[in-house]
This record gives C-alpha cells, sequence and structure tokens, in this order.
C-alpha cells in the first residue's frame, strides 16, 4: 500500500468515530490478504488435481477396448509369444497407474457397479447375485470407468 492510500483508511476509520491503530489496521489488512492467497492456491491445486485424474482416467477409459481384446485372446489360448508379453506389460502399466478390474462371479449385484444385462432365478441364491461376468468392470481412483456388465440371478418368488 502507498503512504497515501494508509493514510485515507486511517482517516476513515477515524471518521468513523473510532480510534484506530494504524499497524493494527494494516496488520489485520495482511493477514487477510494472506488467507485469501493461502485458499486461492488450495483452490488452485485442487483444480489441478482433479483436471489430472480426469485426464489420466479419459486415456485410460480409451485403453478399454484393447483390454477387453487381450483378455478375450488369454482366454482363448491365443496369448503367446511376443504379444504375450506385449500383453503383460500393458496390464503392468495399467495397475501400476492405477487402473483397477473388478467384477467377481459370485458377488452380490450392486446397481452402482453392475450392469445388469440379464436376469434369471433361482432357488440357490438369497439375495442378487451377479452369477456370470459377462464384461469385467474397470475404476480409476474409486471413480467408475465403465460398470461390471453381468447376469444377475434373483432369488426364486422375489
Amino acid at each position: 500500500m502507498s503512504e497515501e492510500t494508509t493514510e485515507q483508511v486511517v482517516e476513515e476509520v477515524v471518521e468513523q468515530g473510532q480510534e484506530a491503530d494504524p499497524v493494527a489496521t494494516l496488520t489485520a489488512d495482511l493477514q487477510r490478504l494472506q488467507a485469501e492467497y493461502a485458499n486461492y492456491r488450495k483452490r488452485v491445486e485442487r483444480d489441478r488435481a482433479v483436471a489430472h485424474e480426469s485426464a489420466i482416467g479419459a486415456v485410460l477409459t480409451e485403453l478399454l477396448a484393447i483390454l477387453d481384446d487381450v483378455d478375450r485372446a488369454e482366454q482363448h489360448g491365443e496369448l503367446s509369444g511376443g504379444f504375450k508379453a506385449v500383453a503383460d506389460q500393458l496390464n503392468s502399466i495399467t495397475s501400476r497407474i492405477g487402473l483397477e478390474k473388478y467384477g467377481t462371479e459370485g458377488e452380490a449385484f450392486d446397481p452402482q457397479i453392475h450392469e445388469a444385462l440379464m436376469h434369471e432365478e433361482s432357488a440357490d441364491v438369497e439375495v442378487p447375485t451377479a452369477s456370470k461376468i459377462l464384461q469385467s468392470g474397470y475404476k480409476y481412483k474409486e471413480r467408475i470407468l465403465r460398470p461390471a456388465r453381468v447376469s444377475v440371478t434373483d432369488p426364486a418368488g422375489a
């Protein structure tokens, strides 16, 4: 602040009938500005982290089709030689980045993380169950990139 501005602030406070210590006034202003700057810096860091996670999530989402093809090739025994090494490296890199594959047969059906494509009824289950995983689900840092696509078995007579 320039001297002229400081004098104006002090004069305004004195005109309102209050006695003010110019040092206390300036200290309060400085503390307020420091707090505003600290909040701004925290907000920028938080926004930067969210943008970073969104960018990584977008790239991982684009890779899901390739990961599905690799899984299908592995299930059919077509993964061998150099292609197996590439597939293992791809799975290793995506896991290291934080991509998690989920969905196992027999777990309770959760509409938050599962997408039901087929329904059956059976007396063997007591709660709706993901009886068959048609396509694995993927998540990145607790964010669902793609829900697991499942066949659901409901309890008989429910």
